[in-house]
């Protein structure tokens, strides 16, 4: 029986928008913190060697810094500077390619140390997080050169960084906070603020993917793609249940292939293949589930369409290539 709109907004869309309303609103606070307390310099100084090449702003590597604790933050950082005019949106894709490998790393240490590694075994599961990890990596450099090769001075402007360094966040700058409690209140509150102006949109966006999804079979829209994939990388016959399971579930998927690796069914090679093509089977749903409701809130349609565009692009180019180079060897 089909849950009620009523029903999944209460248990599934209010969890979910507050708790990135939350993240939002710390990320945007600290950003005013690292201003105000004089630590952007400090924190750029270990970002340096990717937003310098980039063409981005010392302010950027706070942002990206922040994404290996929390994506969301991450996020809120960067759609604060960007709504400050301190990024435009072609320096700001620019960063949120770069944020890339930093959010891989945060999934490290709550998802594949801890639950993962275990359940594939040492050998597949290293190898696996090994290839995720590259693939992040390649992203974040893609986003470099891309930084390198397009953004100029166009693409930021400096008196919107000098007014973010002149008042520390604060909303009056002929009054800028002096005392520690000032900076704390006025953090609090530039992170409330932005958090409360897209909690809106957050909620319209779940809400609308919760019902579509609860009312509407993506399993059996997106299945098929399973089987021409697995045919088209010569995998084996077994990696298609595999891979329809892992792309809806991906502690799923590795509880379904770990036996069949212990049983010579699959390599460690073409079982990380399998989980790969899985992966990208799983942007159907993954994008329509999480990215588009997560970007659209932070960014609204129009700039979040664009982020789902690029990463989306990203990774599968990036995945295709380690595929080819994984099945090549």
């Amino acid at each position: 029986m089909a849950p009620s709109l009523g029903g999944l907004v209460v248990g599934e869309v209010l969890p979910q928008v507050a708790a990135i309303a939350v993240a939002i609103a710390v990320g945007v606070a600290l950003a005013d913190l690292l201003v105000a307390f004089g630590a952007v310099d400090r924190v750029a100084a270990l970002s340096r060697p990717l937003t310098g090449p980039a063409n981005l702003p010392d302010e950027v590597g706070g942002a990206v810094l922040t994404t290996a604790a929390s994506t969301t933050a991450g996020y809120g950082m960067l759609a604060e500077y960007r709504d400050s005019g301190l990024l435009d949106d072609r320096a700001t894709l620019v960063a949120v390619t770069i944020n890339t490998f930093f959010g891989f790393v945060q999934h490290i240490f709550t998802f594949y140390a801890p639950v993962l590694i275990p359940i594939l075994g040492l050998r597949v599961g290293l190898l696996y997080v090994g290839v995720r990890a590259g693939i992040a990596l390649a992203i974040t450099a893609t986003g470099v050169v891309a930084g390198a090769v397009l953004l100029g001075p166009d693409n930021v402007d400096p008196e919107a960084a000098a007014d973010v360094r002149a008042d520390g966040g604060s909303d009056d700058a002929d009054d800028p906070p002096s005392t520690t409690r000032e900076k704390l209140r006025d953090a609090a509150r530039t992170g409330l603020a932005k958090s409360r102006d897209i909690l809106p949109r957050l909620a319209v966006v779940y809400t609308l993917v919760a019902a579509l999804t609860a009312f509407y079979d993506l399993e059996a829209l997106t299945g098929g793609a399973a089987d021409p994939l697995a045919a088209l990388t010569g995998l084996p016959a077994a990696a298609v249940p595999v891979i329809v399971v892992y792309a809806f579930d991906t502690t799923s998927g590795a509880v379904t292939i770990a036996p069949l690796v212990d049983d010579g069914v699959f390599t460690a090679r073409t079982a990380v293949a399998t989980m790969l093509v899985g992966g990208i089977v799983s942007f159907t749903v993954s994008t329509f589930k999480r990215s588009i409701p997560f970007q659209f809130g932070i960014w609204g349609a129009e700039f979040g369409a664009k982020v789902v565009a690029v990463n989306t692009a990203l990774k599968v180019v990036w995945i295709a290539v380690s595929l080819t180079a994984l099945l090549a060897f």
